[in-house]
């Protein structure tokens, strides 16, 4: 009976209006001062900024164990063996949710608000997040929504090439430099810089257009395979990178005060993503000799200072000495040592240490911020352009200056934890003379340059992590101390055969939109291994 007596009460005004504005115009809400269903820019980019931390990372959890930046406890973990669930699920369908949804029409919004209103720092900052996040869903997903994304009237949608988007993500980051070059009437610095506004770079354009050039590097830098990955695409990463970060203070994170449990680090304790991880062989491996020698075994300390400061150490209280480092193999889990009793060994977790009691260590407190892109990063994609453009004088010289800028950002970001202590130029130093790092122009081979950018991505930047595994097709020559899987290593459905795309999200697409799925090949069993255009040869 109310809802009935509400519609005669909002006919009756129609009527009463029609000499006026009109009943059309009374209901017309979304321009209704009073009632806006359509949120101010303002009010939106602090949202979004958060939605790029809480989307990748939950997928992280399961896509770093793919890539062995950390193992499950528990043997035969399906993502350590490239696998995904057989019954219906939404894990490791975060990324889409996240561009189409909480991303999605509030990106939209916040552009058309800029638009109309000249607020075009937004509009730019609108479409620098649109271009990462198609880039980034084209990248875990292979063939995605593009054109008919956000058609309100469609209830399916048509999925375009990767091709296509690689196309579209330059030119919203040609949109992006556009609208951040250009000045709005009205002064929004105060409110971007306010603790409700830009959380990322404070209204700092400058570094805006440094993370979309920075998006474009690692955009090109994924396209190695291609003909003219050298005469064409390996320019374009340099010269991107270039007009990117020029040192760790502009790297793009999302920063956390962990003045409450809702508002501590994505990675952190209290978030809870990250629970029974543990530290794999790979990344053992790499900080203890395995760049470009044989890697230690059970080691207490290294040449590499990044070690103490990254992993945590196992504790025994019946060997000598207590402390040292040890990973699981992938897929193996956690194996219990002889000698050591029935409870097995405690290896260093992410969220938790054996040693000081502190919840969290390098990336993993609550106070830590959650990096987005890294300077380090975007100087190894360049280093590996100019190896492959054949310029190895160059290559080496950003190489081994971009492993210093990993060192810088160890102590900008890892520095949680009463035992931390800043990597010092005399631990430093004896590194970068060491034979881990390539000396001289003779020296330097691929793998040091993509074994160093895969320390440098440990632990959080897990999706360009996979985008090198994955043009380089897993090459063990490339990257050394990756573990390769044979045989019933693979998961069942696989075909011996390793990772190159993720299904889309379960309840939007294999519910509503299946025969567009089952167009694309979707409905597979081994459609996960189904190679994706950036690391083919196709043009």
């Amino acid at each position: 009976m109310k809802t009935i007596k509400k519609h005669k009460i909002v006919l009756f005004m129609c009527v009463v209006l029609m000499t006026t504005a009109g009943c059309k115009k009374f209901l017309d809400i979304n321009k209704n001062p009073s009632n806006p269903q359509i949120a101010k820019a303002e009010f939106l980019i602090s949202r979004l900024i958060f939605q790029m931390a809480n989307g990748t990372s939950q997928d992280y959890m399961q896509l770093m164990r793919l890539t062995q930046n950390f193992t499950s406890a528990t043997a035969n973990d399906l993502y350590e063996r490239h696998g995904f669930p057989a019954s219906p699920s939404d894990v490791t369908g975060v990324i889409w949710r996240m561009n189409y949804a909480d991303l999605g029409l509030n990106i939209e919004d916040m552009i058309n608000d800029g638009l109309e209103n000249k607020k075009y720092e937004y509009v730019g900052m609108g479409y620098a997040i649109k271009a990462w996040g198609f880039q980034m869903t084209t990248d875990m997903y292979g063939d995605i929504v593009l054109d008919e994304a956000f058609n309100p009237t469609a209830l399916t949608f048509r999925y375009q090439n990767q091709k296509e988007v690689y196309e579209r993500v330059r030119e919203w980051s040609a949109l992006a430099i556009k609208y951040l070059n250009m000045e709005s009437p009205v002064n929004y610095k105060p409110v971007l810089a306010g603790a409700s506004g830009d959380f990322m770079y404070r209204g700092d354009m400058n570094k805006w257009k440094k993370f979309v050039y920075g998006n474009l590097a690692l955009h090109y830098s994924h396209l190695v395979n291609k003909p003219n990955f050298t005469s064409t695409y390996a320019d374009s990463v340099i010269k991107y990178a270039d007009l990117s970060f020029v040192n760790t203070s502009e790297d793009a994170t999302v920063k956390f005060t962990a003045s409450g449990s809702d508002d501590g680090c994505v990675l952190g304790a209290d978030y809870g993503l990250i629970t029974a991880s543990r530290i794999s062989t790979t990344i053992l491996s790499l900080l203890t000799g395995g760049v470009r020698g044989v890697p230690a075994v059970d080691p207490v300390t290294s040449v590499d200072p990044r070690l103490s400061r990254m992993l945590t150490p196992a504790q025994t209280t019946i060997s000598t000495p207590a402390f040292y480092y040890r990973g699981n193999i992938p897929t193996k889990g956690t194996v219990a040592v002889t000698g050591v009793p029935v409870t097995p060994y405690v290896l260093g977790t992410f969220t938790g240490s054996t040693i000081g009691g502190y919840p969290g260590k390098y990336l993993f407190s609550n106070t830590s911020q959650y990096p987005l892109m890294s300077y380090a990063q975007l100087q190894f994609a360049k280093a590996e352009a100019l190896f492959i453009k054949g310029d190895k004088p160059s290559a080496l010289i950003t190489y081994q200056g971009a492993i210093r800028a990993h060192m810088t950002f160890v102590n900008t970001y890892g520095n949680a934890g009463a035992d931390f202590k800043v990597i010092t130029p005399a631990e430093i130093e004896p590194y970068m003379a060491s034979a881990e790092v390539a000396q001289d122009v003779s020296q330097l081979k691929l793998s040091d340059i993509m074994n160093q950018k895969y320390i440098a991505q440990w632990g959080w930047a897990g999706l360009e992590q996979w985008c090198d595994l994955r043009k380089y097709h897993y090459d063990a020559t490339v990257f050394t101390q990756y573990y390769q899987l044979t045989g019933t290593e693979f998961a069942p459905n696989n075909g011996n055969k390793y990772a190159y795309r993720y299904r889309p999200r379960y309840n939007s697409e294999y519910i509503w939109n299946k025969k567009e799925i089952e167009r694309i090949g979707g409905l597979a069993p081994d459609y996960n291994t189904k190679e994706t255009w950036f690391s083919t040869t196709e043009n």
